[in-house]
């Protein structure tokens, strides 16, 4: 792998990780317009350098990230915030929960089966139909994203915390997207737009640093031997770096115009690539 593929893949990786896209469908496709064999090497690295955007997501939310931590240091009874960061910690852990079985039990049989354009295409497009219908739903309600009705982000339940998690399941399909399930689950569950995109941000640290953990003990070996440390580490700074550009912008754009851009952007690019590869 050059220094300039793993720029363009750190890139694309930062970019769609947190928006409702599918990160793991646009890095496969550039991947291959790339000219890059797929494989384990492949896959690892699409995952691994995911590391960056962890980091970026980490470094914005690094005061709810501490009032988390230490909730869970101080003992009951303390200062409502803290008791506040508990209830959330917790309430993270219960999401992460299915994913982390089902993705032990699963793995292998998912990339074997669902590592192609094929199911790719048909995730982004039922996925882009999904955001749309929610969209419409949400205008039919007469909410918006400027009037961000519902609850707090303190106020989910373990039982909503719980439904999230299996809906992140879903997005073990590439091209379905955890951030779509994660945003989308917590508006059922009756979380407000921001307050589910919050949600979402913090259970992708979680979860994706789980899966990057996992793979690097895996198939790290493979990786660097396939590509090397400069390769890795070009991809982890570039991803970082629009990780921290994209959600800004995701956020600023979603406080004002909702999730429907995402939907036709997905169903767009679909139909754009089937025409061209099929």
């Amino acid at each position: 792998m050059d220094w300039w593929q793993a720029i363009i893949l750190g890139l694309v990786e930062g970019l769609t990780e947190y928006l409702p896209v599918s990160s793991t469908g646009h890095l496969l496709l550039v991947q291959e317009a790339l000219g890059i064999p797929g494989g384990e090497a492949a896959n690892a690295y699409a995952i691994c350098i995911q590391a960056g955007a962890i980091v970026a997501v980490l470094g914005l939310y690094r005061e709810r990230v501490m009032q988390i931590v230490v909730g869970f240091l101080q003992p009951k009874g303390t200062e409502p915030k803290f008791e506040e960061g508990r209830h959330l910690g917790l309430a993270l852990i219960t999401a992460f929960l299915p994913a982390a079985v089902i993705g032990l039990l699963f793995d292998d049989k998912i990339e074997e089966k669902l590592f192609g354009m094929g199911p790719i295409l048909i995730a982004w497009f039922v996925g882009g139909v999904a955001i749309l219908v929610v969209s419409f739903w949400s205008r039919r309600k007469g909410e918006s994203a400027a009037t961000d009705t519902g609850r707090d982000l303190m106020q989910i339940t373990f039982l909503g915390a719980l439904l999230i998690g299996f809906l992140q399941c879903v997005a073990m399909w590439p091209g379905t997207s955890r951030s779509l399930m994660t945003i989308v689950g917590g508006l059922i569950v009756g979380l407000k737009l921001s307050a589910a995109v919050e949600f979402s941000f913090l259970l992708g640290l979680i979860t994706l640093g789980a899966a990057t953990a996992y793979k690097a003990l895996s198939d790290g070996p493979l990786l660097l031997a396939t590509y090397g440390w400069p390769a890795l580490l070009v991809g982890f700074l570039a991803a970082w770096v629009s990780a921290v550009l994209s959600v800004h912008w995701m956020v600023s754009w979603l406080k004002s115009h909702g999730l429907s851009l995402f939907g036709w952007y997905r169903i767009a690019l679909a139909t754009g690539v089937y025409l061209v590869v099929f």
